[in-house]
């Protein structure tokens, strides 16, 4: 009797799920991770379904099916700052188990991700040296940067087609407005511009795309008046000419032979048409200086032209140019952390070879 009554009671005790619902780690917010157990002898799953609920009491509404058996479930688009309650409900042969009742349970955000203490270290690292650089170039400190030869070169590119007699071209690159390296080639233009205008020789910018012609337009436009030569501005030096990419570099290809151009300059970004028009200003012997970001075409500009700005290269130019204090302090705190992060690379490579692991593992 006493066997008996020790069997009926086991039979009615709740397999255990260890059912936990806690707040989902390094996030924004608005999610809740679930893990549970499957409860022994449970040896086919017909459907495993999630409830949730704002109250212990109920009602619990599903919002999660499972015909496997899954152990996690990460509920999100929840609201933060707010109790929410889950069970765990597992059909078998039949019969239905229901697990434990998990919560209340609060979704917040996180201020940082805390496996990446190390990233926000180097955030705050470059941002202080940063400072100190900008500070330093307000103060009037001479901040020195490495030169880039494409752009020592520019003034002289200039001032050889002063002397020829001869037009400049400037291919402001086939991208749209929204591509960096076309802003960036914009930024050149207004500098080459205002330099043009002092030597009073013409320039030629035939453009690919509607919206940047009319940017570049009243960039050239803005460069002649602010040098002191509105007169200089000639509206059909800026011009339109096709949507089409080789149709495009067909019509400039035209227009380095027609006008013998003495200086091209290639700046923006560039696809397959990069070699066809290098290669042209080549045979024509003007000097040509192209800059873009687009790395599969870097090899063409490298191999026909005389100066080539590579990759970031392009970005810094109006701040070399400009001679701006505060741009060049910026430029001066990237060099600075970039010297700073190869040094990091150099000493994780050595540690590696004498198998000290602890340096990269920060990382």
């Amino acid at each position: 009797m006493g066997v008996a009554l020790i069997l009926f009671l086991l039979s009615q005790v709740s397999p255990t799920f260890n059912l936990r619902a806690v707040d989902t780690p390094n996030d924004a917010g608005g999610s809740i991770t679930l893990t549970w157990e499957i409860p022994e002898g449970l040896e086919h799953i017909d459907r495993l379904e999630i409830y949730r609920s704002e109250s212990p009491e109920g009602p619990f509404e599903k919002i999660k099916t499972y015909l496997s058996p899954v152990t996690r479930f990460e509920d999100m688009g929840l609201k933060n700052g707010k109790d929410y309650f889950y069970k765990v409900v597992i059909t078998s042969g039949g019969e239905t188990i229901e697990s434990e009742i998990a919560g209340p349970v609060i979704s917040r955000p996180q201020w940082f991700h805390k496996g990446r203490v190390t990233i926000l270290f180097g955030v705050l690292i470059y941002t202080l040296i940063l400072l100190y650089f900008i500070l330093s170039a307000k103060k009037g400190k001479e901040l020195y940067l490495r030169p880039i030869a494409g752009l020592k070169a520019l003034d002289e590119a200039i001032g050889r087609a002063t002397e020829m007699g001869k037009p400049i071209l400037y291919v402001p690159g086939l991208s749209t407005i929204s591509d960096v390296a076309t802003i960036a080639s914009i930024n050149i233009l207004s500098h080459v511009t205002r330099k043009i205008a002092e030597y009073e020789t013409k320039i030629i910018v035939p453009n690919r795309n509607p919206v940047v012609y009319t940017v570049t337009r009243e960039v050239v436009k803005e460069a002649f008046t602010s040098a002191g030569r509105p007169d200089l501005f000639d509206p059909d030096s800026v011009f339109y000419v096709t949507d089409s990419q080789f149709g495009y570099a067909a019509a400039v290809s035209g227009i380095m032979i027609r006008e013998k151009t003495a200086t091209n300059l290639f700046l923006g970004m560039f696809w397959a048409e990069s070699l066809i028009l290098a290669e042209t200003g080549a045979s024509t012997g003007a000097i040509q200086i192209a800059g873009t970001d687009a790395v599969t075409q870097l090899p063409f500009f490298i191999t026909a032209c005389d100066y080539t700005l590579i990759g970031e290269e392009l970005y810094a130019a109006s701040a070399y140019l400009s001679k701006e204090p505060v741009l060049r302090a910026t430029l001066k705190g990237q060099d600075a952390m970039k010297f700073l992060l190869g040094l990091l690379l150099i000493l994780g490579s050595a540690f590696g070879l004498f198998g000290i692991t602890w340096f990269q593992k920060l990382f």
